[in-house]
């Protein structure tokens, strides 16, 4: 189990593969191996691979406080920094694409390209995920009512505390733990973690909307049609000056694209990062929509 030191903390992380540096960075409540179920047995043949588990995520040490996206470029640097890693493509999931955004934004050279997988602007759309409107309630209420049998009372449909609670009882469904009881520590860190940005009392910390236009790095973001996040990958198309766009079609899990449309993922990113070495973006890599912001 490799550890690495880095801002005052100790860093569960992998490395393998040759070539140009690609560091790939989980969502919250996740943890590095979501990566190498496809992602990084591929990856590795073309490139140096790096995964982690974020602080208080996976084995790295868990802190008391420091848990914005900007903490969490932080520990990125220091990462990059103790691993010799000069400059990478950074590609991150959901909450992992919001760090790596940050991460752009205050470390433009330490940037090549970006891959954006159902990125989610958790901080930024705060108050739109939090309306009743949101489309996301829905998929996450039947979700969870399937799985525990039972009904949400109509009064909880809309409160994040209540249903990420019940995840409690709902065993992990995917990877090699796959049937196990879910650790209630993970799932109260979650609920730390997102109440602050949820209610939008924590934003010195996070990025904003408008400073996305100056993250001018060569961007692939990867959405379902049917995501729940779509808001999210309409700002970063109209903001982002150097994106595209490659739009899976939609699937049941919606947000947890890596585990319905792994292989799609892949050969987006794949001929992406084959792009970006030659020197052009091969336009290749996108697949329904692609340069949807305005020209």
């Amino acid at each position: 189990m490799p550890k690495i030191e880095a801002n005052n903390l100790s860093f569960h992380y992998w490395r393998s593969g040759q070539g140009q540096d690609v560091v790939l960075v989980h969502g919250l409540g996740g943890n590095l191996a979501g990566w190498h179920l496809t992602m990084v047995p591929e990856l590795q043949r073309e490139c140096r691979v790096t995964t982690y588990d974020l602080r208080g995520h996976g084995r790295s040490d868990t802190p008391p406080v420091g848990y914005t996206t900007g903490d969490m470029t932080q520990d990125l640097r220091g990462i990059l920094d103790a691993l010799d890693i000069e400059r990478a493509t950074l590609i991150g999931h959901s909450w992992g694409a919001d760090i790596v955004l940050h991460f752009a934004l205050l470390n433009p050279e330490r940037v090549s390209a970006l891959v954006i997988v159902e990125g989610a602007l958790l901080a930024p759309l705060a108050s739109l995920y939090r309306g009743p409107d949101w489309d996301g309630w829905p998929y996450v209420t039947s979700t969870i009512e399937e799985l525990l049998g039972r009904p949400i009372p109509e009064e909880n449909r809309c409160d994040l505390d209540f249903l990420l609670r019940q995840l409690i009882e709902i065993p992990i469904l995917y990877g090699p733990a796959r049937g196990r009881p879910r650790d209630e520590e993970i799932v109260f860190r979650v609920l730390d973690v997102l109440r602050p940005m949820w209610e939008g009392r924590e934003v010195d910390g996070n990025m904003g909307l408008e400073s996305l236009s100056r993250i001018e790095h060569p961007t692939l973001l990867i959405y379902e049609a049917n995501s729940v996040f779509i808001e999210a990958h309409r700002e970063l198309s109209e903001r982002l000056p150097a994106s595209s766009s490659a739009i899976l079609p939609g699937g049941k899990l919606k947000h947890f694209t890596g585990l319905e449309h792994p292989e799609l993922i892949l050969s987006h990113t794949r001929n992406f990062l084959r792009g970006q070495r030659a020197g052009v973006l091969d336009a290749s890599h996108v697949g329904y929509l692609m340069n949807q912001r305005a020209t």
